[in-house]
């Protein structure tokens, strides 16, 4: 793609607007399109707080910080996009919602223009089915924030012309980001390889076996940045808990992505995380979490340690063996995308595999669940 395309936004939100920011700063024109005047006059005086900050901060200069404004207008009518080589939609994750955006756009624009989602977990291949042409349709997944998050990934439909993901590859890196193709399977690589960080967690807490700050603490000293249930507060329980309903159900009763009762009561509670103040911890009013200090034994902790390493080793085989992206796609999304402190199939090589099925063996042995039976991949 010309470096010096005009990409277009649907959706003038964190998401969108951050992905304009991303599309500004490398030298594209930009539209923002969205059908609320009030929300782009916010986008736009959010954006321009935020350089005159990084100015402020030395980060950028005046005069990048003016030229980076300059690129991006924002409009109200769809039709403007239609010169785009590029367009992007970023609004909320509802499957009708989006399949009546692109069947609007690939009326408007011509047939060379790519028509990308960001969804984080509905079926590219279904939004592409509402398209004219839905060969112009692709997932294009950013993590935010998409300033600073250098993961993208790339989801072709069923129906996606196969250039289009070479072009996507080429720009995403031109962006300087992370780019890595999936199939389009639910929750693609990072929702669904991450699913137990959560999913074990929650376990191990609801079996009464280890508190919320002691299993934090315990994945923290393993090298994760923050333990799960710190991230899932920092996320938002309605979030996380909505991404795992969705994975169970897409999945059809999978028992490995069963949600957690604990965290569907928080929910019902409206005790939804930092945001609410108060989740699974509560909050000052710096909104830092109020947390204890684990007073776990070292072997209590490297037993928890152990286990929820063991089952996102399997989900990351699981993936690999029924082919959503490629080995080193897997570890390079858990890196890029949610800061883990290795990628898990080098994880799994370093700790050796025969271990990591001794103790998912061991999980099977006690429970008899299907969440624990080790992956044909790992095999």
């Amino acid at each position: 793609m010309d470096s010096n395309a005009q990409i277009g936004i649907i959706g003038s939100g964190s998401m969108g607007a951050g992905i304009a920011q991303v599309a500004a700063e490398a030298g594209h024109q930009v539209l923002v399109y969205d059908n609320n005047p009030a929300a782009l006059e916010r986008a736009d005086a959010s954006m321009r707080k935020l350089f005159a900050k990084l100015v402020l901060k030395g980060r950028r200069t005046q005069e990048q910080a003016d030229a980076v404004i300059e690129r991006i207008c924002y409009v109200n009518d769809l039709l403007s996009l239609r010169e785009s080589g590029l367009i992007i939609e970023a609004i909320i994750e509802n499957l009708q919602i989006k399949q009546r955006v692109f069947e609007e756009l690939s009326n408007l624009v011509a047939s060379s223009t790519i028509l990308a989602s960001n969804t984080s977990s509905l079926s590219v291949t279904a939004i592409a089915a509402s398209a004219k042409t839905p060969g112009q349709v692709v997932g294009l997944h950013f993590f935010n924030p998409a300033p600073l998050m250098k993961l993208v990934e790339i989801v072709p439909a069923a129906q996606t012309n196969t250039s289009i993901v070479e072009t996507l590859v080429e720009l995403m890196r031109a962006w300087k980001k992370e780019p890595v193709v999936a199939q389009d399977t639910p929750g693609f690589i990072v929702n669904r390889v991450a699913r137990p960080y959560y999913s074990e967690a929650f376990r191990i807490y609801d079996e009464g076996l280890a508190q919320p700050h002691e299993i934090d603490a315990a994945m923290e000293a393993l090298g994760f940045r923050m333990g799960p249930f710190t991230l899932t507060d920092f996320i938002g329980h309605d979030v996380n808990f909505a991404v795992t309903e969705s994975m169970f159900h897409s999945y059809w009763g999978e028992p490995r992505y069963r949600p957690s009762f604990s965290q569907k009561r928080l929910v019902d509670a409206g005790y939804l995380g930092r945001k609410s103040g108060r989740g699974f911890y509560e909050y000052d009013e710096n909104r830092k979490p109020i947390r204890p200090e684990s007073t776990l034994k070292a072997s209590q902790q490297e037993t928890i340690q152990d286990r929820v390493l063991a089952v996102l080793i399997n989900e990351a085989a699981d993936a690999l063996h029924f082919g959503v992206a490629t080995a080193e796609d897997i570890d390079k999304a858990m890196l890029k995308g949610v800061n883990y402190p290795k990628g898990l199939l080098a994880w799994a090589n370093e700790i050796g595999e025969k271990v990591v099925i001794e103790r998912l063996n061991a999980l099977y042995a006690k429970y008899h669940e299907g969440r624990y039976r080790v992956s044909a991949g790992l095999r």
